[in-house]
């Protein structure tokens, strides 16, 4: 059991830290948790999926909570139907881009609020690890079909402001982006790469982080006429894009266009961006007629922060696209659509609505392994005392021609970073410059 219990899920190796038996007991457990009466489960197509979804339902109905079995599906169709059919708790059966040996629990309350390491799952570790189970249930719960994929594509569809036939290539990576791209059948022509559900991933890793796993994705849209192409992660709330030319586009230019595209909808709304993002995804809001908020890192805050101040999307640099729409949780066929609809809208390819967003330059994501995270960010702090200094999430630093933010991991010694620039030459100058002083 040891180090399943993470920061946002619950994620083991299948059959040895995480079994059959801990799936039961962390039904009764998150049962016992909530006090829950009506509890939707979904799960992925790992083979181990269906068994880990016998024990945990067995574990639920125990304690007397009834569960809405939704069947095979994306993670923003789980969310979906917990806010949809009016469950009071959600789990989803995934371990999202992690290789196929491995798999785990995403748990909600009603309406899709997400439970974290601080705001639950600590709390059922414990009631596992001391057995703290409330009695079983004189009655126990029963197990019900319910049919969520259908009314998700008819929702995401009822967005659809697409005027011209549309040609996407999509890499599925065998995984649930097969099932929530249904959601966009009828509205734009799909052409798919890897499309059978295997939950041992026998083509790529299921990550489009990884710029290797959009190679076979780049290679076809090159090879053919898209108008652009979508790669989908392992439980499908991520989603990474490369334009009509096949080349990547970052993923915070993504969330720039998808808030132009809504801002069209919605005049005035609040958007947040997470704060490695390019000062472009500001600047990209403001021209909108947008209000930008920024965020930080991570799923449990960002939904948060939406609902606090009724955001109609946030997007995130790891390809996690957040709307309202969607219980103020992630929907990466919502994100497909949107950029779609701007496609449509402009009459202009896709690498033409990104150009003018190229402003910066950036790093990217660099981490550093280091013996004391926090000496390296107070290094940072001292030798970057002259610039503007907030704290939203880990160390961030302004100034008039670049910034930087550095973040401890919540679980390795690692300083990750994050820099951008006004040139390039100042850009690579700054990040080596602040890399030797995470790394002295």
């Amino acid at each position: 059991m040891a180090g399943i219990f993470k920061a946002y899920d619950i994620r083991g190796v299948y059959g040895e830290t995480l079994t059959d038996d801990l799936a039961f007991q962390i039904g009764r457990a998150f049962a016992t948790f909530l006090s829950c009466k009506r509890v939707v489960v979904g799960r992925d197509m790992r083979p181990h999926s269906q068994p880990l979804f016998e024990a945990l339902t067995r574990g639920i109905t125990l304690q007397g909570a009834d569960v809405l079995d939704i069947g095979v599906c994306s993670t923003p169709i789980s969310y979906f139907a917990n806010g949809r059919l009016g469950a009071d708790a959600g789990v989803m059966i995934t371990a999202s881009h992690n290789p196929g040996e491995w798999n785990g629990f995403k748990l909600c309350r009603a309406n899709a609020v997400p439970i974290s390491g601080a705001t639950g799952i600590a709390d059922i570790e414990r009631i596992v690890k001391e057995k703290a189970f409330a009695p079983a249930a004189a009655h126990a719960g029963r197990v019900r079909r319910e049919h969520a994929i259908e009314d998700y594509g008819a929702h995401i569809r009822s967005f659809s402001e697409v005027k011209r036939p549309l040609r996407l290539a999509v890499d599925f990576a065998n995984a649930m982006g097969i099932v929530e791209h249904r959601a966009l059948e009828g509205v734009v022509e799909t052409d798919g790469l890897f499309d059978t559900l295997d939950g041992t991933f026998p083509n790529h890793e299921a990550n489009p982080l990884k710029a290797d796993t959009l190679d076979a994705l780049r290679e076809k849209v090159r090879a053919g006429r898209y108008d652009f192409g979508v790669a989908y992660d392992g439980d499908a709330d991520r989603a990474g894009f490369v334009d009509e030319k096949g080349e990547i586009v970052p993923m915070d230019m993504i969330t720039a266009l998808i808030a132009r595209s809504l801002l069209a909808r919605y005049p005035g709304a609040v958007i947040f961006y997470d704060l490695r993002s390019s000062w472009a995804v500001k600047e990209a809001i403001l021209e909108a007629g947008g209000k930008p908020m920024m965020s930080r890192v991570g799923h449990a805050f960002i939904k948060q922060q939406m609902r606090e101040h009724d955001a109609v999307f946030a997007g995130e640099l790891s390809g996690h696209y957040y709307f309202r729409d969607n219980y103020y949780t992630e929907s990466s066929s919502l994100a497909v659509l949107q950029v779609a609809n701007l496609v449509s809208r402009a009459g202009k390819p896709l690498s033409e609505l990104i150009r003018p967003l190229r402003r910066y330059f950036a790093s990217g994501e660099i981490n550093s392994t280091v013996a004391d995270p926090a000496a390296a960010l107070e290094r940072i702090r001292r030798h970057y005392a002259g610039g503007r200094i907030f704290e939203l999430d880990g160390l961030s630093v302004e100034f008039d021609t670049w910034w930087l933010n550095v973040r401890r991991s919540n679980t390795e010694p690692l300083v990750r970073l994050n820099l951008e620039a006004k040139t390039r030459e100042e850009m690579e100058r700054r990040r080596d410059e602040a890399l030797a002083l995470i790394r002295a």
